[in-house]
C-alpha cells in the first residue's frame, strides 16, 4: 500500500490575515490560491499570498486535527511557529490556559 503525504499549511494574505489549510499536494494548492482558482475561497480577494509555514504527515486524520488546532490559535501563536520559537509557543499556551482558568480572556 502506497503511503500518501498530507500538508497542513498557513498562508499570509495581502491584508495580513492568515489562512490555514490541508492538502495532499502543497505546490499545487498554493498555486491554486495564488491564481485565484476558486472565487469562493477566503484567499481569492486577498492575493498575493505568502506561504509562512507547513508541516507534513502521512495520516489525513492527524493533518485535519492539526489544521483545526492551528486555526484556533492566536495570531501570536501562529507567528511563533513561523519562527520555530517553541519556547514562545509554550509560553503563549500557558498564558492562555491561565487566562481561561481565571475567566479573563480579554488580555
Amino acid at each position: 500500500m502506497k503511503s500518501r503525504n498530507y500538508c497542513v499549511y498557513v498562508l499570509q494574505c495581502s491584508d495580513g490575515s492568515y489562512y490555514t489549510g490541508v492538502t495532499n499536494d502543497l505546490e499545487r494548492r498554493v498555486w491554486e490560491h495564488e491564481v485565484g482558482f476558486n472565487e469562493t475561497c477566503y484567499t481569492f480577494n486577498k492575493r498575493p499570498l505568502t506561504l509562512k509555514y507547513y508541516e507534513v504527515t502521512n495520516d489525513i486524520k492527524q493533518a485535519i486535527e492539526r489544521e483545526k488546532q492551528i486555526k484556533g490559535w492566536s495570531r501570536k501563536k501562529k507567528e511563533a511557529i513561523f519562527k520555530e520559537d517553541w519556547d514562545e509557543l509554550i509560553r503563549l499556551s500557558k498564558s492562555y490556559a491561565k487566562r481561561l482558568e481565571s475567566g479573563d480572556l480579554n488580555r
